[in-house]
């Protein structure tokens, strides 16, 4: 993904590493309970395989980061301030992290989840 070459060697920044950043930043966002699979054959192959990055593709294609992440929130909350909170801290997080820019985040709400009022 992101390449750059030093005196000292050259230093590459794999697509699961942005989105370990965005999955730190996802999870905590006010209003988000967690990620969500994109569909049930890659939950299933996420889940056995613990990917930390569950819910969240990065695209790179040598010039512009393309990050979608698929979120439960929390009942109660307002949809759209949550998912333009989460996108704005995912783009905060990753470029500041990686000192590339970030050409697009989409957040889609795969579900809602009703804590425990108990």
């Amino acid at each position: 993904m992101g390449e750059d070459t030093t005196t000292l060697g050259g230093i590459h920044v794999s697509p699961n590493a942005v989105a370990t950043i965005a999955c730190q930043a996802t999870l905590e966002s006010y209003g988000v309970v967690g990620l969500a699979a994109r569909n049930l054959a890659d939950g299933l192959m996420k889940s056995i395989t613990r990917d930390p990055s569950r819910g969240i593709t990065v695209k790179y294609n040598g010039e512009d980061i393309d990050i979608e992440i698929h979120i439960i929130i929390e009942y109660g909350t307002r949809i759209s301030s949550v998912a333009e909170s989460v996108a704005n801290t995912v783009r905060f997080h990753v470029e500041k992290a990686l000192g590339l820019k970030v050409n697009s985040v989409n957040v889609h709400v795969a579900g809602l989840r009703v804590s425990n009022t108990d």
